[in-house]
């Protein structure tokens, strides 16, 4: 046991709770999440392959099956990362979902933001509790929405996984201790993030979704730039923005929230406490 910090009491501490104490998953679980992963994978190589030339005239072929690749994988990686999870979590998980679609569907279909913020549900989450419960808030979030509200959105899953997954991994190594730290990670992750939508938005749905997004595509093409290369130029400028945003916006929805619940998960308590001086640890 870790013993109670003897400090000022002011910010966060770092107890450990024998009741969410990391149990090793078994095999199987590993095993789901890699294929989950290699099937969202070879989906996003077979659109780069193909390159459907409908570009988003018509929900056809080419739109089915690039939805059907990463609905399979991610029910496989919905399946592997159950058992990684703690179980606390369960209970936050269908209010930052609805926060992801609820803010995702305003921002990114009604105003003429370039952005989406349609992730910071998963953020929370993957702070709170870890990569694994991160990626599969985003998992279940895009599909839920994708099948309430929007189609289009469930091609987009990989990235969405992966936003939650990377907001656990930047957590741990103390991302969302500083705000100019949460912001910069969150920059970070929009790069790949980016990279992942860019040839799914281009060859399936002819370039950004947004209202914002979409213009900014437009004005691209209409400057003699191809649809790959405006869209892909679009979602590193949009993603890289919207991620900075989020991490941002989840940095200060973090420190909102009660001391009992963030005190349910010691990894977030390691996580957003800020480093004690070197001489308080002797």
């Amino acid at each position: 046991m870790t013993a109670p910090d003897n400090g000022s009491g002011q910010g966060l501490v770092a107890p450990t709770s024998p009741g969410e104490s990391r149990t090793a998953a078994p095999k199987w679980a590993y095993l789901l999440t890699a294929a989950g992963s290699l099937v969202i994978i070879a989906t996003y190589v077979a659109v780069l392959l193909a390159q459907p030339a409908t570009l988003g005239q018509d929900l056809g072929d080419a739109t089915l099956w690039v939805m059907l690749g990463y609905l399979a994988g991610a029910a496989l990686i919905a399946a592997g990362t159950l058992p990684m999870i703690p179980r606390s979590i369960f209970a936050l998980m269908p209010i930052a979902i609805a926060l992801n679609i609820t803010v995702g569907q305003i921002v990114g279909t009604l105003t003429p933001l370039p952005l989406y913020l349609d992730s910071i549900g998963s953020v929370i989450v993957g702070v709170l509790a870890g990569p694994a419960a991160g990626a599969l808030t985003g998992v279940l979030g895009n599909v839920i929405w994708g099948v309430t509200v929007n189609p289009t959105v469930i091609a987009f899953t990989a990235g969405a996984a992966f936003v939650g997954a990377a907001a656990g991994w930047a957590a741990r190594i103390g991302a969302f201790r500083a705000v100019w730290w949460a912001v910069l990670a969150g920059a970070i992750v929009g790069l790949p993030s980016g990279a992942l939508g860019a040839p799914v938005a281009a060859f399936v749905f002819g370039g950004g979704l947004g209202v914002g997004t979409g213009g900014i595509v437009a004005t691209l093409q209409a400057a003699g730039l191809e649809m790959l290369h405006a869209t892909t130029l679009q979602s590193l400028t949009s993603d890289t923005a919207d991620k900075a945003v989020v991490f941002l916006l989840a940095f200060l929805a973090l420190r909102t929230l009660p001391r009992r619940i963030v005190g349910r998960y010691p990894m977030a308590m390691r996580s957003l406490a800020p480093p004690r001086p070197a001489a308080s640890r002797r």
